[in-house]
């Protein structure tokens, strides 16, 4: 009975990715899963299921072609009764059904096709893991060591003389009994800092911003698969870059001019202060509608991307979304003066529908 619910589980949660990865593209867009998220789990709304089954009436009600009626006449519908009135029943409605960050990842993964990413080191160890590797006379008999227990009691009527061939019954005693004995083993594991640059400069409008919002969820999303360990840093700049917590992140109003160099110069000093690229993973995302005040601070942050914000990251991916008063031409500067780098990946989010898009852009590698 256990094994066949088991079943019906795995096939209830096959169904509910078969309609995730369907409506991919949409809940990407919509951000109808980012409002929904608790800790670790998500509520993805699945419409109902309606399974087709014999409803019976009640009795004395006759048959088919029985009783008076005419030809042309409506069937189970009688003249002169009016509108119709509200009724009571219970509608079909969506059903949500709660979904695993981790699951949610792997269906990302599975539809773009995402390599899996490869740590470039482990530094961080932790005693996490246990191993089972000695023995010894006591403990719980849920660790009695079956094998060893027996080969000790057959050893110990062998010596006494009591094991008999013809009749060979092993009957273990108290003191033949041994159990397994565990320690704690430190397990390596790799730690990643995502750090998220956000222009909030007054060319920036919350279309923009919930483009972020929606491309940094998924982002998030596939990343912490890989790694145990991970930080999150929300970098925010017009002419002055300050660190914030999301909450602020996402909305703050727009306003003043645009100096992304002072973004970059802030998340040196935060990688310097926090996070040794030898031991951490390092992965900055910065989206802008490609305004910068000058030629000269471009010229800046080029030189402070190939100098030192590359060597230290994994990669950096660079998200241009587009409005109105912006320019677009970080984007064309940063093509031009970096087409060489590996490290460097670009993307252009004119839209919700380029969102997915961006995304298999920015995590192809697997880095």
């Amino acid at each position: 009975m256990a094994q066949k619910i088991d079943q019906d589980v795995a096939r209830f949660k096959n169904i509910i990715k078969g309609r995730i990865r369907k409506e991919l593209r949409k809940f990407v867009s919509t951000g109808e899963l980012v409002g929904k998220k608790g800790k670790d789990i998500i509520s993805v709304p699945i419409p109902r299921i309606s399974i087709p089954h014999f409803q019976y009436g009640e009795k004395q009600t006759g048959g088919v072609g029985q009783g008076e009626g005419g030809e042309g006449e409506n069937v189970g519908e009688k003249e002169g009764e009016g509108e119709e009135q509200a009724g009571n029943a219970p509608g079909q409605h969506a059903m949500e059904v709660e979904v695993s960050l981790e699951e949610l990842a792997e269906i990302l993964g599975d539809e773009l096709e995402l390599p899996k990413i490869e740590p470039k080191g482990y530094h961080e160890l932790l005693s996490d893991s246990v191993k089972y590797s000695g023995i010894a006379p006591t403990g719980p008999e849920s660790l009695r060591h079956f094998k060893r227990t027996f080969r000790k009691a057959l050893k110990r009527q062998l010596m006494m003389g009591t094991y008999d061939p013809k009749a060979p019954l092993v009957i273990p005693t108290h003191e033949d009994r041994v159990y397994r004995t565990w320690k704690d083993v430190p397990k390596p594991r790799s730690r990643a800092l995502i750090a998220y640059i956000l222009d909030v400069s007054g060319s920036m409008g919350n279309e923009q911003k919930e483009i972020v919002r929606l491309t940094s969820f998924w982002l998030d999303s596939w990343i912490r698969r890989h790694y145990e360990g991970l930080d999150i840093v929300y970098i925010i700049h017009d002419a002055v870059a300050r660190e914030v917590d999301r909450e602020t992140f996402f909305h703050t109003r727009e306003s003043g001019g645009t100096i992304i160099s002072s973004a970059y110069k802030l998340l040196l000093k935060i990688i310097e202060e926090k996070y040794n690229p030898d031991e951490w993973n390092i992965y900055p995302f910065q989206f802008s509608d490609g305004d910068n005040w000058s030629s000269n601070d471009t010229e800046e942050c080029i030189r402070l991307l190939q100098q030192r914000i590359l060597p230290t990251s994994n990669v950096f991916c660079y998200g241009q979304v587009e409005s109105e008063y912006g320019s677009g031409q970080f984007l064309k500067d940063i093509e031009e003066r970096l087409s060489g780098e590996d490290k460097m990946i670009t993307a252009r989010i004119p839209s919700r529908e380029a969102i997915l898009e961006a995304i298999k852009t920015f995590l192809g590698k697997g880095k």
